[in-house]
């Protein structure tokens, strides 16, 4: 089978052709303001060295920072209107409570609070208000909203009331796209409903990305399936995805986590991206990135779903660096490194030029940087080597040294005598580790709710298959789904024999 993967990053788009298993060819290309043209450009130019024709193409995936950077710039947002049921609770903090004030300025639209809900132990709360639902969507109709957020009182241990919401908006709203956040969110109302409530408000970028997507395949002549990257390392149908565009929110350090651990051989271990603007690190466990099991925040607002666990750090190879002030980023020229680094005849000081000053690097003209005094070179080199060193040790989880896998266009800004690392591991084509991740990415499935009543084997079972159906809604071939990660956790303090169970399975994407 043959695929390509991409990963548009903030300063490179880096694509790879995987011919059964192999790394049949490779492109970096700096990404470009308008996105696009930039992957056209790296789809162009991998079919070019790989020689192989667009036709013989049978799946291509795509990783963005499109939706994460909607969010934490404020950009391409729509209004969306927030319905909570749950009243005569949860009346103290309402939707959008707790976001930044410009960041609700660009989402808030209508909130309605109506009678329903569950208790903590399946019983409903009081009888769901269909009247006010209804009067509800036709208020959202004629206000010209088209995107809302429903969100229940422990919607994750029944949907019923998130689910009968949705059938009475399709009526009296059927323009208006209708996100349920227990098809998002974990147990706690706020950051469940604040997941659905920003799945709402990308919904048209959402569409409009994976449309420009398309005509970039067209484009090239490619008619291969389109999938977009995921926060787990898999990836999801694109026309799914433009329905769950948070679910690709941090599909960028995943992707380099797992083609980490496919170019390595490793499936356990630490990860250190370092990209042009910034270095993530994660952990790997089985091949997959860990899961943060707290809350995440985006742009200001505390969420609490499928999200990696992450260290972020504003360090790349197009960091600006100030020499007198001793300090390496967060500022970073990005996509335009090779206009304003020093190296290539810029005016700026990069963490690359420093590199290639000290001689770790060739790239560029090393002329250019004759001026620059070679000891201040290597102190403000140790300071980015510290600023690595200090992430890694928080991303620890026990005293003594763990072995790194170094990847990502920047990782020579990771030294082999790395502090707190028992080795650091190079592999071929880590570079592009990111793009390799996504192409090798597989479809997943998850379930994560509460069951009372059942005994651990049907409630796993009853899990598994939530979990299935979704992994081959999402695309996977039903033949080679498998189980990656069960967990049941029994709720003592609830009545019934309550036990939460996640389940997550993964399955190859159907030919």
């Amino acid at each position: 089978m043959r695929r390509i993967g991409i990963d548009v990053g903030g300063t490179n788009t880096d694509a790879v052709l995987l011919d059964g298993g192999r790394v049949a060819a490779k492109a970096k290309t700096a990404t470009t303001p308008d996105v696009l043209s930039g992957i056209r450009a790296a789809l162009a130019s991998v079919l070019e060295r790989s020689g192989v024709t667009p036709a013989a193409i049978d799946a291509v995936m795509i990783g963005t920072t499109h939706f994460t950077n909607a969010v934490v710039q404020r950009r391409g947002l729509e209004p969306v209107a927030a319905i909570r049921i749950g009243l005569p609770a949860s009346r103290s903090l309402g939707p959008f409570a707790d976001w930044p004030g410009d960041l609700r300025e660009a989402v808030e639209g209508p909130v309605f609070t109506v009678q329903g809900g569950h208790e903590y132990d399946g019983r409903p709360l009081v009888d769901l208000d269909e009247p006010a639902i209804a009067a509800a969507g036709r208020a959202i109709a004629a206000a010209g909203i088209r995107r809302a957020a429903v969100a229940s009182i422990f919607s994750p241990l029944t949907d019923a009331c998130e689910e009968r919401a949705a059938e009475i908006l399709a009526r009296e709203c059927p323009d208006c796209q209708v996100t349920l956040s227990h098809e998002i969110g974990r147990i706690g109302l706020l950051e469940r409903e604040n997941a659905a409530l920003l799945n709402a408000c990308l919904g048209p970028l959402a569409r409009r990305t994976t449309r420009a997507f398309r005509e970039a395949l067209e484009g090239g002549g490619l008619e291969a399936g389109l999938y977009l990257t995921q926060n787990d390392g898999t990836v999801l149908l694109a026309e799914r995805a433009e329905r769950y565009p948070v679910f690709s929110f941090a599909s960028g350090p995943t992707n380099s986590m797992r083609g980490a651990a496919f170019l390595s051989g490793r499936p356990d271990g630490m990860v250190v991206d370092v990209g042009g603007t910034t270095t993530d690190i994660g952990m790997l466990r089985s091949g997959f990135p860990r899961e943060a099991n707290n809350v995440v925040e985006i742009g200001g607002v505390r969420t609490l779903f499928r999200m990696p666990d992450l260290v972020s750090i504003g360090l790349g190879g197009g960091s600006l660096v100030d020499p007198e002030a001793g300090t390496v980023g967060p500022r970073s020229v990005g996509y335009e490194l090779a206009s304003r680094a020093l190296a290539f005849g810029g005016g700026d000081l990069t963490v690359t030029d420093l590199a290639v000053r000290a001689g770790v690097l060739e790239l560029g003209d090393r002329r250019r940087l004759e001026s620059l005094d070679a000891g201040v070179a290597r102190r403000c080199l140790g300071i980015a080597h510290a600023m690595a060193a200090d992430a890694v040790d928080r991303m620890k989880t026990e005293a003594g040294g763990v072995g790194v896998l170094a990847v990502g266009g920047g990782a020579f800004l990771i030294p082999d005598d790395l502090p707190g690392a028992s080795e650091v591991v190079r592999v071929e084509h880590g570079e592009v580790a990111n793009a390799v991740g996504a192409a090798i990415a597989q479809v997943s499935g998850e379930c994560d709710r509460v069951f009372t009543g059942l005994e651990r084997g049907e409630l796993l079972a009853r899990a598994r298959a939530i979990a299935e159906e979704r992994a081959v809604a999402g695309g996977a071939d039903r033949a080679t789904i498998e189980t990656v990660e069960v967990e049941d956790l029994p709720l003592a303090y609830l009545p019934g024999n309550a036990v939460r169970a996640r389940v997550r399975v993964v399955g190859d994407v159907a030919a």
